[in-house]
């Protein structure tokens, strides 16, 4: 791809025709539905390197060291059936953003040392490492590259890719530091979902909430996201033709939630949805509406 000047960069995509997301919308918590809590918390807590902020009898919610920011909230359902490999919609994974790259060596150094699997790709805007929780829900633990080098073409798209990682580059960059865990500064970078139809779900996505399109040529993918981002949300229809929904005894994504600065954008976003014919309900602290598919959306205020 062709670079474009630097202040084309500040506009690249595709706006929605109608409201458009602030800039600053940043992604809160997933909440996730677990067959077994104490399973999942030692997951969590063992191989990702998160910690309990808060517990009880049915749940708890957990986020990095030296930052109290919830991160993912587990709901025990015993005995919930496992997300499957294929023929699922809803989550993909869910994508935790790491502050920066020698957080991400430190984090393949520890993989290895506790003997856990990941894939790994190189995306040109970011590292990246996948796993699957003891549920098989899919997770994404990832460090951005500046975005001085993102490069994007003629049509406003940015460039993405999948690529092999350089795995030894990224220890190297480690430093030599061990892994303690999930350092302050991690977010929650962004969300991947399974949907039924690319074109239904940008209609959703798009027009109707106000994410901007960031990239539109991936082989059966869409990429969204607000303030230039590369993506804040994933979608595609890789799960197969015929995929379906979880159900209320599986394994899978209960909501997840973006945060925007104020109470009057949570407000505009939410008469952007219903102009569009999407309801949404009012929840304690904000709004909650479903995608096409049942996947649910929680906007909500800062603070």
């Amino acid at each position: 791809m062709s670079d474009v000047t630097t202040a084309a960069r500040e506009e690249y995509g595709i706006a929605p025709d109608g409201y458009r997301l602030p800039g600053a919308l940043r992604l809160g918590r997933v909440r996730l539905q677990v067959a077994d809590l104490e399973r999942s918390l030692a997951y969590y807590g063992d191989v990702l390197g998160l910690r309990v902020l808060d517990r009880t009898a049915e749940g708890a919610t957990l986020g990095p060291h030296g930052d109290d920011s919830v991160l993912v909230e587990l709901v025990e359902r015993r005995g919930a059936a496992p997300a499957p490999g294929r023929g699922r919609l809803g989550l993909y994974h869910f994508a935790i953003l790491l502050p920066d790259r020698a957080a991400l060596g430190r984090f393949v150094q520890h993989l290895a040392r506790v003997g856990e699997r990941a894939g790994a790709s190189d995306h040109l805007v970011s590292e990246a490492l996948y796993l699957n929780d003891p549920d098989g829900l899919g997770i994404e633990v990832y460090a951005d590259r500046p975005r001085a080098t993102w490069r994007y073409d003629a049509q406003r798209q940015l460039a993405m890719d999948t690529r092999p990682l350089d795995l030894a580059s990224l220890v190297r960059a480690a430093g030599g530091q061990p892994w303690s865990g999930m350092p302050a500064g991690t977010t929650m970078g962004h969300v991947h979902l399974h949907v039924g139809d690319i074109g239904q779900a940008a209609a959703f996505y798009h027009q109707a909430l106000g994410l901007d399109k960031v990239v539109w040529s991936y082989p059966g993918a869409l990429f969204l996201s607000a303030g230039g981002y590369h993506h804040h949300l994933g979608l595609n229809t890789w799960a197969g033709a015929g995929a379906t929904p979880g159900g209320e005894n599986d394994a899978k994504l209960l909501d997840w939630e973006i945060i925007l600065p104020r109470p009057a954008d949570a407000d505009a976003a939410v008469r952007s949805l219903e102009s569009a014919g999407q309801p949404a309900t009012r929840t304690e602290g904000g709004w909650l509406t479903l995608d096409p598919w049942g996947t649910a959306v929680r906007i909500v205020a800062a603070g």
